[in-house]
This record gives C-alpha cells, sequence and structure tokens, in this order.
C-alpha cells in the first residue's frame, strides 16, 4: 500500500530547493501567510506547488 503525505515539512523543501533549514522554514512561514494560516500550520503539496511552480509529482518523489 503506497500512502502519500499531504503535508509538505522543511526537509522536504531543503531536499527539492538545496535551501538550508531557516531558509526552507521561511519559505514555508511564507506559504502559510498567504493562505491566512497560523504559525505552525500545515502547509500542503497543493499549496506549496502553488506557490513555488513545481510539479506536484516531483514533490511526491522525494518525500518519504
Amino acid at each position: 500500500m503506497n500512502i502519500k503525505r499531504a503535508v509538505v515539512y522543511s526537509k522536504d523543501v531543503e531536499i527539492l530547493t538545496g535551501y538550508k533549514g531557516r531558509t526552507a522554514r521561511r519559505l514555508l512561514q511564507k506559504i502559510r501567510e498567504k493562505h491566512g494560516k497560523k504559525r505552525g500550520g500545515f502547509v500542503t503539496v497543493a499549496e506549496f506547488c502553488e506557490y513555488t511552480g513545481f510539479d506536484a509529482n516531483l514533490l511526491y518523489e522525494i518525500m518519504v
């Protein structure tokens, strides 16, 4: 059974973009702010891809 995550974590952003920890967390915070979420709210794959322009399939490949 292959279940895919719906949430993007900072480690995923680090692997995908090459950003270091703090920059990856800052990017996720910008996405949260754009979507009116509070600090620590989850960022979905769809929200991340909409903001960054990445393809969701590429994101699923790196998310383990």
